[in-house]
């Protein structure tokens, strides 16, 4: 047994899943797999990392599994996943957008990252491109148009905190940012980085180093640039279309 992840490639039968989808929480996770797949069963839910192995329409097996918040959880589990077999990783998350055009509801699909985190610096230097595959990149955006669910296909930002990293003052109980944070997001925004997360760089560097394929689709949940707060009221819809997006895509 993978000691984090809590199951090992015995555990998933005699037609074991290659591909993995990735939630940050277990109730997504939990929802995935009761929703969109067939005979769906539980595998583990040690230390809250739900994982789950069911069937696609096709009768195609799949992994849905959690990787918990930020880059050093999501490496210890993807680590784990790539020992029992998944050779395919899409990342469903939420973000927060950090331009005008890129609206609350909406999904991101990411070309790469610019990676500002620590986990992956463990993996491969820093200047090691994170980027994700382009053949399950194509396959999300082929979904969300054939669904019709708005996107933006882009450059993600993909640092280590919710907080300080992602320039949160107002909602956060530090209020003194260090001075390279100070304007950051404005400077990203002239970069034409679309928006903040906290896993998808890392995914997408051990993707490289490991050689299996990741792709990361994300439900815009914040619009930074009117303010820091998650849109509650829209999360549900967010999330819905980037899982519906990861799913056709497979």
């Amino acid at each position: 047994m993978k000691y984090h992840i809590g199951f090992d490639t015995e555990d998933l039968g005699n037609n074991p899943p290659q591909i993995a989808l990735l939630s940050g929480e277990p109730e997504r996770s939990q929802y995935i797999a009761r929703n969109y797949c067939q005979n769906a069963r539980l595998l583990s839910e040690y230390r809250g990392l739900n994982s789950y192995v069911g069937y696609l329409a096709d009768d195609r097996p799949v992994l849905v599994a959690t990787s918990g918040m930020g880059a050093p959880s999501l490496s210890i589990v993807v680590n784990e996943l790539a020992q029992v077999g998944i050779e395919k990783f899409i990342r469903i998350g939420t973000c927060g957008s950090i331009q005008p055009q890129v609206k609350v509801g909406n999904i991101v699909i990411s070309q790469g990252a610019l990676c500002r985190q620590g986990a992956a610096d463990d993996i491969a230097p820093r200047e090691y491109p994170a980027v994700a595959d382009p053949f399950l990149t194509v396959a999300l955006v082929s979904a969300a148009d054939k669904l019709k669910i708005p996107y933006h296909l882009g450059i993600t930002a993909s640092v280590d905190t919710f907080y300080e990293g992602q320039e949160r003052v107002r909602s956060s109980a530090n209020v003194s940012l260090q001075f390279w944070l100070q304007g950051i997001t404005t400077e990203y925004r002239h970069l034409n980085i679309l928006n903040y997360e906290m896993e998808a760089g890392t995914l997408f560097k051990m993707a490289g180093v490991y050689g299996f394929a990741a792709a990361c689709v994300c439900g815009v949940v914040a619009q930074r640039t009117t303010g820091e707060d998650i849109v509650l009221e829209d999360k549900n819809l967010a999330v819905e279309r980037a899982i519906a997006t990861a799913i056709e895509a497979i």
